[in-house]
């Protein structure tokens, strides 16, 4: 019996570190955040901390507009009187010019903040639409509210183009309206591989923008359809012919 006992003692003791070992190994680590999805939190705080002290300022500016007209109204009265000079007066509607245009600008910063905020998020929506669509099936469709994307299952090259330019003319009776064709300067300076690729200038829901995209789909032609200017990826709307840019 005793024996019995020091063999499990022993088997317990062995069987102790292995069990740790392995629960070590199963152990995931966790994933290391999101810096570009950090960077643009901390933009959006920042940002509305400054649309907060504008709009402080604007409450104070608004003030320095209201005592401005007040004391214009004053001065063209004690003018109408016959008691102050012309020049007074004129004085005082510069100031009360000079004041609304304090105003004027606080609002322009407030609305260009509101507008680099929605450029940001825009741009993090499309962003995170192209990284699902590269999961996608061959001839599946992924719809948003800013792009389409069609994977199309057909091989696709430049030199494929004249299709695209046939059907066009024969449809429409006038040249596909090409923006890009290959690499452009804007692509340079975005760093986006658009060597395999042509820019039509096409809005996706217009009539022909929704010709061709049935015709693209119909011949297994990939495509990227966008309905609004999107930073570092669109700079309006238009058909991209051919599959997605990459960065590099």
């Amino acid at each position: 019996m005793t024996w019995v006992l020091a063999a499990t003692s022993l088997l317990i003791v062995l069987w102790c570190p292995i069990a740790a070992q392995k629960k070590s190994r199963t152990k995931v680590a966790p994933k290391p955040p999101d810096e570009l999805a950090k960077l643009r939190e901390e933009f959006v705080n920042k940002t509305n901390d400054y649309k907060n002290s504008l709009t402080k300022l604007q409450a104070l500016l608004a003030k320095e507009v209201a005592k401005a007209e007040e004391k214009l109204a004053t001065m063209r009265k004690l003018f109408a009187d016959g008691l102050i000079a012309r020049t007074q007066v004129e004085e005082s509607e510069r100031a009360v010019g000079a004041a609304k245009d304090k105003l004027a600008e606080t609002q322009r910063q407030m609305d260009a903040a509101d507008t680099q905020v929605a450029e940001l998020l825009l741009e993090a929506k499309a962003a995170e639409a192209l990284a699902k669509s590269v999961r996608l099936a061959k001839g599946a469709m992924l719809r948003t509210t800013a792009m389409i994307r069609f994977q199309g299952g057909a091989s696709w090259n430049l030199s494929d183009a004249w299709k695209v330019q046939k059907f066009y003319s024969d449809s429409f009776k006038k040249p596909l309206p090409v923006a890009v064709f290959g690499q452009g300067s804007i692509h340079d300076r975005w760093r986006l591989d658009h060597r395999n690729a042509m820019d039509i200038s096409l809005h996706p829901d217009g009539i022909e923008g929704q010709a061709l995209m049935s015709f693209l789909q119909k011949n297994g032609i990939p495509f990227l359809a966008f309905r609004e200017a999107i930073p570092g990826t669109a700079t309006g709307p238009h058909i991209h012919i051919g599959r997605p840019s990459h960065r590099y």
